[in-house]
């Protein structure tokens, strides 16, 4: 039951999710209380999960068609689709009311929006078009936001909004790379391929402007003060290393740095919330 679990929540991806939650909540000066932050991680990772989870239910036939996913619990009938439902619910519920706990109705109808836009939006229109991963990704943009309102900042700032912003850039490339990593898998689904997937040329050609659109939204996180002076310089330089990669077709280490993207500029934005980075 407890690898069925694993194999429903996707636990890499979901926590993933809460980090760059966390990512808002350090932003917003007011943001570090022990017990926000592990309300903010807790809600966000428990509706990752259950977006997850009800993914899978809505997917269990394209599932068994990928040599990737055919062992999750649906197709290989560890659970039933209305098992599966019912903890997806389940999960959903128990984020939600994290949220509200730790910052009202706001993050918790940001969390709710978020998603509802992933099931009934993108999950449903990638069957019918390449560009649903684009229309995806604001789901995943929307969890900085929800750290920010959670700690008590207003969801418009434009702190928050930039940092929602190179969030929803990071998730084309990156989606764009898994797709060519699992290509076979996706040529037996029939589902649109992002950007000529099975191109190589197509894919470069493709990648380099949403690439090019992340270094310069990396580049404006010191301008309006979201990096401090000391680590500017790193900002200035490491988000062209994709672009690079890009250019010279080192498409497994393009893939592993856009990785840890996310979990970079979160720590970059705690250690100068926290003014941890000195020497």
């Amino acid at each position: 039951m407890i690898v069925s679990l694993m194999r429903l929540f996707r636990p890499r991806l979901v926590l993933l999710n809460g980090i760059a939650a966390l990512g808002g909540c350090f932003l917003f000066s007011a943001g570090t209380h022990p017990a926000l932050l592990v309300e903010v991680y807790g809600g966000v990772v428990l509706l990752a999960a259950a977006g997850s989870a009800l993914n899978q239910v809505l997917e269990r036939d394209i599932d068994r068609l990928m040599v990737r996913t055919c062992l999750r619990p649906l197709p290989s009938g560890d659970l039933t689709p209305l098992r599966a439902a019912a903890i997806g619910g389940a999960a959903a519920l128990a984020g939600l009311l994290l949220l509200a706990a730790a910052g009202g109705a706001l993050p918790a109808l940001l969390g709710g929006v978020a998603l509802a836009w992933y099931l009934a939006v993108y999950t449903p229109l990638k069957r019918h078009t390449s560009l649903a991963p684009v229309v995806g990704a604001l789901c995943g943009a929307m969890t900085p936001l929800i750290g920010w309102s959670a700690a008590g900042g207003d969801p418009r700032d434009f702190r928050a909004v930039l940092l929602a912003g190179l969030l929803y850039l990071w998730q084309i490339p990156h989606f764009r790379l898994f797709q060519s990593r699992h290509i076979n898998d996706y040529r037996c689904t029939g589902l649109p391929l992002l950007g000529s997937a099975s191109e190589r040329h197509a894919s470069v050609a493709y990648l380099l402007p949403w690439l090019m659109a992340l270094a310069a939204v990396a580049m404006l996180l010191p301008a309006f003060g979201l990096i401090g002076p000391k680590l500017a310089p790193w900002f200035a330089t490491v988000p062209l290393v994709p672009v690079v990669m890009a250019f010279c077709r080192c498409d497994s280490a393009l893939f592993s740095y856009l990785n840890f993207f996310p979990l970079l500029v979160t720590l970059a934005i705690l250690l100068e919330r926290q003014k941890l980075f000195c020497w």
